[in-house]
């Protein structure tokens, strides 16, 4: 009775973290499903509910064979644990990045940097390959953490893209959704459109959201499949590259970044747009050294903490 409690709660804190993950603008909600052990079993579940196997197994079970094909339970926990984490993060979370963001920035950046280690050594093997991936997938993610963002476009087949882009972006550790459409130009297109929406019920807006929800629906079905197939066929390969996406990401939450461009956002206030990480000493403001130290070993030590399950033993790559 205590372990199936202990494993829920554990799922629990794990949806909570990807919640919170969620509200800090550059770190993925994948990021800490890879590094809590519940990744690949969230792309199987997203792969079976936006698949036709719901369809076949209503049709030869009724609602009973859809909730555990979809894997039900798992999701019963999860999405509560990510609905707190997307409320504690809208209220705590901003206003901490808004007093103190090089602490925050460190406590998600030890997180990260002990994720690294511990997913690298599940890779089963290290040859030129991986090796290779993981360089690549590091510089890739590096460059998308300093590429200035591009103009965009309203067009609703660029939109369309933008929402399959975005959330597989999602999905793959160490990169963020969000950064992805400013990378794009379509940020200031998006979020604008979600909120008038949402709120005055606009045709033009719906019409956007509606094609980017469209996109991204097929961008999530799409990119779940191809990463579970990765990850059944090429493992050891798989691991490497979204280690390297891990390894270039921690520019983009370095604790110490120096604002060198601003934008207007849709409330006509000027938030930061273009940074550069720096070393403490040129840090504009307090850089509170021992604090940045402090939260990065917590973030690296929860790790361990959300990590209890026993790493089983790796299946050979399949050629």
């Amino acid at each position: 009775m205590l372990a199936p409690m202990r494993n829920r709660l554990l799922l629990f804190l794990k949806g909570a973290a990807m919640g919170l993950a969620e509200v800090i603008p550059g770190v993925s909600g994948g990021t800490l499903a890879f590094i809590t052990g519940i990744y690949e079993e969230l792309l199987d579940t997203i792969k079976s509910i936006l698949g036709p196997d719901l369809f076949k197994a209503f049709r030869q079970g009724g609602l009973s064979a859809v909730w555990e094909k979809a894997n039900g339970p798992f999701l019963a926990v999860l999405l509560p644990g990510m609905a707190f984490g997307l409320v504690t993060g809208v209220f705590i979370v901003t206003r901490l990045l808004e007093s103190h963001p090089q602490l925050l920035w460190a406590f998600f950046f030890g997180l990260i940097l002990a994720s690294v280690w511990y997913i690298g050594k599940r890779v089963g093997r290290w040859t030129v390959v991986e090796i290779s991936g993981l360089v690549a997938a590091a510089a890739l993610a590096y460059y998308i953490t300093v590429a200035a963002p591009a103009q965009g476009i309203d067009s609703l087949w660029f939109i369309l893209i933008c929402g399959m882009i975005a959330i597989s972006a999602l999905i793959l550790p160490g990169i963020s959704g969000s950064f992805i459409l400013l990378l794009m130009g379509m940020y200031t297109v998006i979020i604008p459109a979600v909120k008038t929406a949402l709120t005055t019920f606009d045709s033009a807006s719906l019409k956007i959201l509606g094609v980017f929800a469209v996109g991204a629906l097929i961008g999530l079905a799409t990119f779940s499949r191809f990463l579970s197939w990765a990850f059944k066929h090429h493992r050891s390969l798989t691991m490497a590259i979204l280690t390297g996406f891990m390894v270039g990401s921690l520019n983009k939450i370095w604790p110490w970044r120096n604002v060198i461009e601003y934008r207007i956002d849709s409330h006509g206030e000027e938030v930061p747009f273009l940074e550069k990480s720096v070393l403490p000493a040129a840090y504009d403001g307090e850089p509170m050294v021992l604090g940045v130290i402090v939260l990065v070993i917590i973030g690296f030590l929860i790790v361990w903490f959300l990590d209890q399950t026993p790493v089983d033993e790796e299946e050979p790559d399949v050629a």
